[in-house]
């Protein structure tokens, strides 16, 4: 796996390409959830992307993406979290939350980590420290919790 920090300015046309169109294929294709992805809040972001090689071209396995202090909540926030629908099950959402976490921190050091996360997912991300802080809610019609690290 090929990991990649960068700031919104530092991607290229097409690793932004790839990250929206993996976002609209899981997000909105899979999960059938109708929403504004493109939020505004990706050009102050930080974004993680995997990329793995499939028959000699680079794909992209894994994304997420960071958000500053402030920006969203106080605390920095971990969002748009997704792997592809070929790369599941090898361990690579794992891998991608722990990088995600330690490229979070050193971003923004001794800062908390909030996520809104969907709620069948709760063991997982509980599993890198987070803890339920809120009621379940409906975000775009999928159950989601509060989480905070």
């Amino acid at each position: 796996m090929d990991w990649q920090w960068q700031s919104f300015a530092q991607l290229s046309g097409t690793e932004l390409y790839e990250v929206l169109a993996a976002r609209q294929h899981v997000f909105v294709l899979e999960q059938k959830c109708l929403y504004l992805d493109i939020d505004g809040l990706d050009p102050g972001a930080h974004h993680l992307l995997g990329w793995h090689t499939v028959n000699g071209k680079r794909c992209l396995a894994a994304y997420l993406r960071c958000l500053a202090p402030g920006a969203k909540y106080a605390e920095m926030a971990l969002g748009r979290v997704l792997t592809t629908t070929g790369s599941r099950g090898a361990g690579i959402g794992l891998e991608l939350m722990a990088k995600g976490i330690a490229c979070a921190q050193q971003q923004h050091p001794g800062q908390r980590i909030r996520i809104s996360a969907q709620a069948y997912l709760e063991r997982f991300y509980a599993g890198f420290g987070f803890v339920v802080t809120s009621a379940p809610y409906d975000e775009d019609g999928i159950l989601h919790i509060d989480m905070l690290r």
